[in-house]
């Protein structure tokens, strides 16, 4: 259900933390951070945003979907490699304004290749490669 659903009508705070509409609130430029989490072993795979037109798409296809940035344009994880995110669940946070997507990748999910976007660490100022 988009946030649409309740156009015209300010939801409260009752309705946002225990109400069961999903209102996503966005913040001033209409993002909001989704991060996506392997829905086996739960290794976070990417962090990016959504806005309302990558949710509806998401929602509709099955297939994570965020909104570029850089690029000011939607794009589909794996559109161009083939390795889409299947999304299995979506959470929301208390105040809906985060999702945790649960998805299972079809592939390497970062462009470099790796299985997560997240493959180094800090460690004391420099990065180190972690298995991923």
């Amino acid at each position: 259900m988009s946030s649409d659903a309740n156009q015209g009508v300010a939801p409260t705070k009752d309705m946002i933390e225990e109400g069961s509409a999903f209102l996503p609130k966005f913040d001033a430029n209409g993002l909001l951070t989704a991060v996506v989490l392997d829905v086996d072993d739960h290794e976070v795979l990417v962090v990016a945003f959504m806005n309302q037109e990558a949710i509806d798409v998401t929602l509709n296809t099955g297939r994570v979907t965020f909104w570029s940035r850089s690029r000011q344009q939607l794009w589909t994880k794996g559109e161009t490699s083939g390795h889409f995110l299947e999304v299995r669940e979506i959470r929301v946070d208390c105040d809906q304004d985060a999702l945790v997507i649960y998805a299972k990748p079809a592939g390497p999910t970062c462009h470099t290749g790796r299985k997560s976007c997240f493959y180094r660490q800090v460690d004391g100022g420099a990065l180190v490669k972690v298995n991923t």
